[in-house]
């Protein structure tokens, strides 16, 4: 592109400086030369009629244009947190076995690591050991309760059995839950067989995002082993000025890049609108769902959606009257025309034209035209640049680094 540039500019500096040349066999005044420069600087160019000609500028109105209009919007992907799980042990020990990495799918209930600690043989041990004992206790409640029908016993001995055996079960209960928290079905449990090795499973499927522990690792209730993403309800938060809002509705499709990976592109589909302002800005999220192939995406990363609206009439210009300069689109606003006649409206500019180039934002394009929102004050019926913008850059360019094209 360097290079195209660079043919094309020696190509116009020819063209000018016969003109010029031309110009200056006639009537070589350095008063009028001196006039014509003094436009120079780093936002104006300054060209003859015969310039003008010769390069072909033409010049118009910015006009009012049905296009399918596009709202540029930033944001972040994001997964519900119904979506995310860290997964934790209930019981503290030590992690005997890792069986996942980063980057693993895991499917609900998949054991991802074992958990070993002597804690779980005793609460296994008094489940199993309280059995007995509530038998007794039964046997020992139904007796009182026999004596005292036979006014043989007293009163206080059947509320002490009641009492007891209540507690028991009671008791038992509570250690079956505790096992079943455990992952061990307590049902299965015999005298000879306990468990002494915790399996740790995921509570929802999908990618395992991080581990947090190692073999060896001694782990609590506050520390997380793993943490799973499952990226099916990946969606986008977007970020809408408060002007923009009452343009989007429901279902309207979006299309997304990532900021850093602009070379695909991804589609969304808008499902919900915030009612809120966002951190104190006046930014409404937007949330869409995205559709489609989801390779590549990851929770978090930042995107540049581009939102689709209906046909609407907005200010635009024809494509070649934009020019893009050290990142930034402008477009030359026809600054000053000088005519002998005194005559402003020639649109091929009598003796010589002084051209400004003004910063837009583009917007949406189609049928040669392109949507723009200019970034400064202009007057509502000033004349452009509509053809061989590209040249008056060139010679805004030329001029700027202190040569003159005469």
């Amino acid at each position: 592109m360097k290079h195209i540039f660079s043919i094309l500019l020696i190509s116009l500096l020819g063209i000018i400086q016969l003109s010029c040349g031309a110009k200056n066999d006639k009537d070589t005044n350095p008063v009028e030369e001196k006039k014509e420069e003094q436009h120079e600087n780093g936002n104006t160019a300054t060209l003859t009629n015969a310039q003008i000609q010769s390069i072909g500028i033409q010049t118009g109105v910015i006009e009012e244009k049905q296009l399918t209009a596009s709202i540029r919007a930033n944001g972040a992907l994001r997964v519900p947190n119904q979506n995310k799980a860290s997964v934790n042990s209930l019981y503290s020990g030590i992690v005997r076995s890792l069986l996942i990495q980063p980057g693993n799918t895991v499917k609900k209930g998949e054991v991802i690591a074992t958990i070993a600690n002597p804690e779980f043989i005793r609460s296994q041990e008094e489940y199993l050991s309280i059995s007995p004992r509530i038998v007794l206790a039964e046997q020992e409640y139904n007796r009182q309760k026999e004596l005292n029908a036979g006014n043989a016993g007293a009163l206080k001995n059947l509320q002490a059995a009641e009492s007891d055996l209540r507690t028991l079960k009671t008791r038992k209960a509570a250690l079956e839950q505790q096992i079943e928290l455990m992952g061990i079905n307590a049902a299965s449990l015999s005298n000879g067989k306990l468990i002494s090795v915790l399996s740790l499973r995921t509570p929802i499927g999908g990618i395992v995002s991080n581990v947090s522990v190692k073999m060896g690792s001694y782990v609590d209730l506050n520390t997380p082993v793993a943490e799973v993403v499952d990226n099916s309800q990946l969606h986008l938060d977007l970020f809408v000025y408060e002007k923009d809002l009452p343009k989007l509705k429901n279902n309207q499709s979006i299309h997304f890049t990532l900021t850093n990976n602009p070379g695909k592109e991804y589609d969304a589909e808008i499902y919900s609108l915030g009612s809120t302002f966002e951190d104190e800005s006046k930014a409404v999220s937007v949330h869409a769902r995205v559709n489609g192939d989801k390779t590549g995406l990851i929770d978090g990363m930042n995107i540049t959606a581009l939102i689709s609206l209906d046909k609407i009439t907005t200010p635009a210009v024809p494509d070649e009257a934009i020019v893009t300069y050290q990142g930034q689109d402008y477009i030359f606003i026809v600054k000053d025309t000088h005519t002998e006649s005194g005559d402003h409206s020639n649109e091929k500019a009598g003796d010589g034209s002084t051209f400004e180039k003004v910063p837009i934002a583009k917007g949406t394009s189609e049928v040669g035209y392109t949507q723009i929102t200019v970034l400064k004050p202009i007057p509502a019926d000033v004349k452009i640049v509509t053809k061989g913008a590209f040249f008056v850059l060139a010679k805004m360019t030329n001029s700027g680094d202190g040569e003159h094209g005469h």
